[in-house]
């Protein structure tokens, strides 16, 4: 149970409102503390530019990467990489200038899910954003690393979310936080906090820039252009199903392109998604760190839940450890998660993740590494993609992801291995450096309560 006072100013402000939830909600708790900072505060409009979400406009979409420039959504932009980005025609698209994201800017999602937050860095320079991402622009008053940081604190989010009165907001337009508090913490903290920002930053570009190089060399070797929608295929040809998608041509062009092939299944020690169960949280202090299928996209991966041994059997089957191959088995092939495969690094290791989630483990690092590179690379999605079935929502299951073909590992392994083990290490890196800088927010803030 919460206690407080309430003063009849705020009466007032909240147009007369009663119910405790709102005068004792975090908005207008975390309001008062900042405002009360021991060196005072400025409000976003004073630290910022400009404040602004893009223009909307009719969007003409184009599969050719040359006529188009690369277009993401709120959801976009949280992903730890940018591959499967759509693209709108550098043709049609009007007054595409004021679409640009430039780096060092702070994103925040303002429609749907609102609040998240992130950093641009030179990953994002080139691309355009929805109108359903708000661009907070510094001007120099206080480094954009503090700003991003104090953003994605608790403190922040309570305040992007439930407005400086406590309200619920559902949208978020610039008005709506362009007098959002800030406190200004003493120069040598900002200062300490901007460098861990753009250090993560800058380890997250080059790490993205090693998983290109790896996939790139599958790209080279494999890469079929086109899709063939009308084909005519022997009957003794036919795969697992007689569904189109489940013998198209192009994996078949793949799959005779590779000199020596081998499957999952003969490098697999396990191939498993765990059974459904049911999900118990705890505290932090109690439990089992747990993600979701979706929370895995994300580069930032943080821990909301955590599950209880109690609804499990064997708590130790949803855990994953460094190095295992992870896939979402079910979702959309059209820009949907399934067919994007990710792999576990030290953020990861010892978390518990939903059974929607396919595990793949080795023996040998240097074959899931492999293996993951090639995966992540177009010819991989489409073979993977090749095995999913259900008409509504398909899926992939564990026993014909096994039959999976990939090219055996040749004179390239170690090369790739080393790409696959600096981008696992970089990102691992960059993941702690940006929740180091946040966490020093939310200390310095709680630290004024003592």
């Amino acid at each position: 149970m919460k206690v407080g006072n309430a003063k009849y100013s705020w009466l007032i402000e909240g147009g007369c409102r009663l119910d405790s939830s709102f005068h004792m909600s975090e908005g207008r708790v975390y309001n008062k503390l900042i405002k009360n900072a021991p060196l005072g505060y400025k409000s976003l409009n004073q630290v910022t530019s400009e404040l602004f979400n893009g223009i909307r406009f009719k969007r003409y979409y184009v599969s050719n990467e040359e006529l188009g420039i690369p277009f993401m959504g709120s959801s976009d932009m949280l992903k730890s990489s940018f591959d499967g980005l759509k693209y709108i025609s550098k043709k049609l698209s009007k007054n595409v200038e004021s679409l640009w994201i430039k780096e060092g800017w702070t994103l925040i999602s303002c429609s749907g899910t609102i609040g998240n937050t992130v950093y641009a860095n030179a990953d994002f320079v080139n691309k355009t954003a929805s109108q359903h991402i708000l661009r907070v622009v510094p001007n120099g008053q206080l480094p954009s690393g503090y700003i991003y940081s104090y953003l994605s604190s608790k403190y922040g989010y309570a305040l992007l979310t439930q407005g400086t009165y406590g309200a619920v907001i559902q949208h978020i337009e610039p008005h709506h936080i362009e007098n959002l508090p800030i406190p200004i913490l003493p120069e040598s903290k900002q200062q300490e906090i901007h460098n861990l920002i753009v250090e993560a930053s800058n380890l997250r570009v080059e790490a993205n820039k090693l998983l290109r190089e790896a996939t790139s060399y599958f790209e080279k070797e494999y890469k079929v252009e086109g899709f063939t929608k009308v084909f005519s295929k022997k009957v003794s040809d036919l795969s697992f199903s007689w569904a189109s998608y489940n013998n198209n041509l192009e994996c078949d062009k793949i799959e005779s392109s590779f000199q020596e092939q081998m499957t999952i299944g003969s490098v697999a020690t396990k191939c498993f998604a765990p059974p459904l169960f049911k999900h118990i949280y705890l505290s932090k202090n109690n439990g089992h760190p747990f993600l979701t299928g979706a929370e895995l996209t994300k580069f930032i991966k943080k821990y909301y839940r955590w599950l209880s041994p109690r609804g499990v059997k064997n708590i130790n089957d949803y855990k994953v450890e460094k190095g295992t191959l992870l896939l979402y088995k079910s979702g959309t092939t059209d820009g949907g998660i399934l067919g994007n495969v990710f792999i576990a690094d030290d953020i990861l290791h010892g978390a518990c993740l939903s059974d929607h989630v396919i595990r793949i483990s080795t023996d040998d690092l240097r074959i899931s590494y492999w293996l993951f590179a090639f995966l992540k690379s177009s010819s991989g999605i489409k073979l993977l993609q090749k095995m999913a079935t259900g008409s509504m929502i398909p899926f992939i299951t564990p026993d014909r992801l096994l039959q999976v073909k990939f090219p055996k590992p040749n004179d390239k392994l170690d090369w790739v291995f080393e790409k696959i083990e600096g981008y696992i290490e970089k990102s691992s890196e960059s993941h702690r450096k940006e929740l180091k800088a946040i966490d020093l927010v939310e200390k310095e803030i709680e630290s004024w309560q003592k």
